[in-house]
């Protein structure tokens, strides 16, 4: 197989060729694009002999839509290889320098363990920027391992099981003035056909002391407060963002009992250098539950998150308990002027509360290098390829795209 041929299949699974009309360019959050190189630029410098360079489209603002399908290979720890195809519908809702883009993604994926996971996220901008609507519905048939509650359980106390999950979330949020939202959604999160496959050497699992159903209802509103300066949620170069979320599940929702909870996400991005590009991020998230018993299923967890990038150097579900602090640190840094290559070097840490004392008793870390690959300069996409080390022997490489947070 020639390099041209390489260079054509690597560009179609990346999407490249749709993602340049998508991104919105702004001086304030993005390097020199002059000085900037992505892959479509190599290619076309390897290929391309003569090309003109063409007017940045997505400044046009088009309210046409545009679709993009995309198969693609990935790993993650929990999915082992796995082959997904993915889908972008992305359009603007009205014209202006100000505008910001909408999108339905949807993912379908199936894995190295048997998994297949599905998922519809939405995010739309509405009346000049004024509402925000943000959608994610799921569908998961997902066989994987549980390993008790609390921060103490090791590898060892891993424990076989299934389930379907049925997930749906919406929110709609108001602008109340700059960068502050505010709103009120829906979660829907239904497990059925729970099984488990018990550990020989575990007489009883936390699962089964906890309450082993073989399924399980949470059904509530939400509301949610949202500060957001960034200009770019792809790959931030500087500013804050900050989302409140209260859940209050209810019987007369649907829920099998009554419970409630806090999600409070904080992340900051701090440059270090304009000239390199060089900047430290810092996120801090963290779930606590208010009030009642939430099925075993929905308590908080590591690696659960919107995105399940909490706790890179373990497996999603490592570690589970009522209540979850989480606080990760970043370096990101450019390997090359043009920004194609860039790197990062990472530590998080988490605790959560133990089954019995219900107190915060171990903290985990991890540690962890990453190589990025720019495919797409406009709305400043990296491909993330990361190795990172937890601790009882916990590791491996991960894979995705854009930024972890």
């Amino acid at each position: 197989m020639n390099r041209k041929i390489l260079f054509v299949i690597l560009a179609y699974l990346l999407n490249i060729p749709s993602i340049h009309l998508f991104g919105q360019v702004s001086s304030a959050d993005s390097l020199n694009l002059t000085n900037q190189k992505d892959i479509v630029d190599y290619y076309r410098k390897v290929f391309v002999k003569e090309f003109t360079i063409q007017k940045d489209s997505c400044k046009n603002h088009s309210l046409k839509p545009f679709y993009t399908p995309m198969i693609y290979p990935g790993y993650a720890l929990v999915t082992g290889g796995l082959i997904g195809f993915v889908s972008n519908l992305s359009f603007y809702t009205h014209h202006g320098k100000d505008a910001k883009i909408s999108t339905i993604l949807t993912d379908n994926v199936y894995t190295q363990y048997s998994q297949s996971i599905n998922a519809i996220r939405s995010n739309i901008w509405l009346n000049h920027e004024k509402y925000n609507l943000l959608g994610d519905w799921r569908y998961y048939k997902f066989p994987t391992n549980t390993f008790g509650l609390g921060s103490k359980t090791t590898l060892n106390d891993a424990n076989a099981i299934d389930y379907s999950l049925l997930r749906v979330y919406e929110v709609a949020m108001k602008q109340v003035t700059k960068n502050i939202l505010v709103g009120v959604g829906y979660n829907l999160d239904y497990h059925f056909n729970i099984s488990e496959v018990k550990n020989p050497i575990i007489e009883n699992t936390d699962f089964n002391k906890y309450g082993f159903t073989k399924s399980s209802v949470s059904s509530g509103i939400t509301l949610n407060f949202q500060f957001d300066n960034r200009l770019n949620s792809n790959n931030p170069q500087a500013g804050s963002y900050a989302n409140l979320q209260i859940r209050d599940n209810l019987k007369i929702l649907g829920s099998n009992n009554n419970w409630q909870s806090a999600i409070l996400d904080m992340r900051h991005y701090i440059p270090l250098s304009v000239k390199s590009g060089n900047r430290l991020a810092l996120w801090s998230y963290n779930v606590l539950t208010l009030g009642g018993n939430p099925p075993y299923l929905d308590l908080p967890s590591t690696g659960w998150d919107t995105f399940n990038n909490t706790a890179r150097g373990y497996v999603e579900g490592r570690f589970q308990g009522t209540n979850l602090l989480y606080f990760e640190a970043e370096f990101r840094f450019n390997l090359m002027r043009s920004g194609f290559l860039g790197g990062v070097i990472f530590s998080n840490a988490s605790t959560l509360t133990e089954y019995t004392s219900h107190k915060f008793e171990r903290i985990n870390p991890a540690l962890g290098v990453g190589l990025r690959i720019k495919v797409n300069k406009y709305s400043n996409t990296n491909v993330a390829i990361d190795f990172s080390k937890g601790t009882g022997g916990s590791g491996g490489f991960s894979f995705g795209l854009n930024e972890m947070f």
